[in-house]
């Protein structure tokens, strides 16, 4: 039995498949998330990163903002953990100096009116964190014990929720 595939064609074939599985691997990745980031405030009202890793590591936050100028994200404070976060809970203020984080850009000045986003990462992009976006207005809905997030439906609804430390850690990881 001979076939009626010509060696032509079928290389053409071979090699359009070869550049698809190719283009499908390199497009539309995102590194995957294993950990929540919130906000929460200090007694005296400063602002505090909060960041539950579910499993794997986190090594350093980020607090951002749209440039609508440039239609770009410009980093306003950058933090990054002295040893990588491993499962479990992390908090550090935004504003000073805290024991085992090193604040690899100084928070700048926050503006009302702002949405500023936080979120974690890897050196390596291996894993990152859900962000939490939040303006200084949200403040106001914080008290000392208590975080805010975002949660996740099953139908894949984002909410902006306040709950204690203890919820935090009890459910963030299920709320992903």
């Amino acid at each position: 039995m001979s076939s009626t595939t010509s060696r032509p064609a079928f290389r053409r074939f071979v090699g359009a498949v070869a550049v698809g599985v190719a283009l499908s691997t390199t497009t539309g990745c995102t590194v995957p998330i294993d950990a929540v980031a919130g906000i929460s405030v200090t007694d005296d009202g400063h602002l505090l990163g909060v960041m539950m890793v579910c499993g794997h590591r986190i090594d350093g936050a980020s607090l951002s903002r749209d440039d609508s100028a440039t239609d770009k994200s410009v980093t306003v404070g950058s933090w990054t953990a002295r040893h990588p976060l491993t499962h479990g809970l992390a908090t550090w203020p935004l504003d000073a100096p805290a024991t085992g984080w090193t604040a690899t850009r100084p928070l700048g000045r926050l503006t009302a009116r702002t949405t500023y986003s936080l979120y974690g990462w890897t050196n390596d992009n291996s894993w990152s964190s859900g962000e939490i976006s939040f303006t200084l207005g949200d403040r106001s809905r914080l008290t000392p014990g208590t975080v805010l997030y975002d949660t996740v439906s099953d139908q894949g609804d984002e909410t902006t929720t306040v709950v204690s430390v203890a919820d935090f850690k009890a459910k963030a990881c299920q709320d992903m």
